[in-house]
């Protein structure tokens, strides 16, 4: 394949050829041709400490034995059989994940002849169970309280959010209110064992107009990279006591890849995602409160 990366759902096996390639009339000897599939976590993008990368797979399989080709081209197939893929492929900013087939030419007094090819694994979801909604009054006392309420807590990857935001006390001049969604990914060695420490501040707390994009904490040996995948206006101009505003968000409108909540994978890494509501005052001060969603992977692609 040329640049092909090839999508597997996990419970399908990874199969192909390799294809070996001779200049006319020559000969190449040989130590044994072996393909090899792995399945790895590579933390090798940030400093973490310990191994670069791990391998949750390492197979290896024998294609041919010491000896010599001929041909002006060979063509050896080789399938990789019943073998378990927990982990979706992921390209994170500190993290991924990679499935590759490599094949590898052992030669005599010279370095072997290797090439790699990525294979792309998905996993489909199970549909949550309960899938209740998320109410919540939040406030500043005596200046501000709103309640808001999303159809629900767990969404598919093309889904599509639906809520609404209701003003029961309006004693600041607000000017505008956005909603963004939010991924965090928070890698390093025992992630399970780290608190989630909610990626915003208390609710009805002032932040300045900054602070709020992309940015990283590193808390040990753990980095927490926050990014704000999309972002868009719901209400422009000062509400006033009940009134309702709606929210309607595609998730298959987000520009960036949009991956299903990872919880703490191999105790590696976890990504989880957030809708962040935000009201910036007339002052430019942004009061703000944050709600996990959970993403589920309906179907391949």
């Amino acid at each position: 394949g040329h640049g092909a990366v090839y999508a597997y759902e996990a419970s399908e096996d990874v199969e192909g050829r390799v294809l070996l390639f001779l200049p006319q009339g020559k000969k190449a000897d040989h130590l044994g041709i072996k393909v090899q599939f792995f399945g790895r976590i590579d933390m090798g993008m940030a400093i973490h400490e310990g191994r670069p990368h791990y391998d949750f797979i390492s197979l290896s399989k024998e294609l041919a034995p010491p000896g010599t080709l001929y041909q002006a081209k060979t063509v050896i197939p080789f399938h990789f059989r019943n073998v378990e893929k927990d982990h979706e492929s992921y390209r994170g900013r500190n993290v991924s994940v990679r499935y590759f087939v490599r094949v590898v030419v052992e030669r005599k007094f010279l370095p072997p002849i290797h090439k790699e090819h990525e294979v792309f694994v998905q996993i489909i979801g199970k549909e949550p169970a309960v899938n209740e909604s998320i109410k919540m009054e939040v406030g500043i006392e005596d200046c501000l309280h709103i309640e808001f309420e999303y159809e629900r807590r767990c969404y598919h990857l093309n889904d599509l959010i639906l809520g609404k935001i209701n003003f029961l006390l309006v004693r600041i001049k607000i000017k505008h209110m956005e909603l963004a969604v939010i991924r965090r990914e928070t890698s390093g060695e025992g992630v399970a064992t780290t608190p989630i420490a909610p990626p915003g501040a208390a609710p009805g707390s002032a932040l300045p107009a900054a602070g709020l994009h992309g940015n990283s904490a590193d808390a040990g040996n753990i980095l927490t990279e926050t990014q704000t995948l999309t972002k868009y206006e719901i209400m422009d101009g000062a509400p006033v006591k009940g009134e309702q505003i709606p929210v309607r968000l595609y998730l298959k409108g987000i520009p960036a890849d949009l991956t299903p909540t990872y919880d703490a994978v191999n105790n590696r890494f976890s990504v989880r995602y957030f809708l962040n509501l935000v009201l910036v005052d007339e002052e430019d001060r942004r009061y703000f409160k944050q709600q996990e969603i959970i993403l589920w992977r309906k179907e391949i692609g």
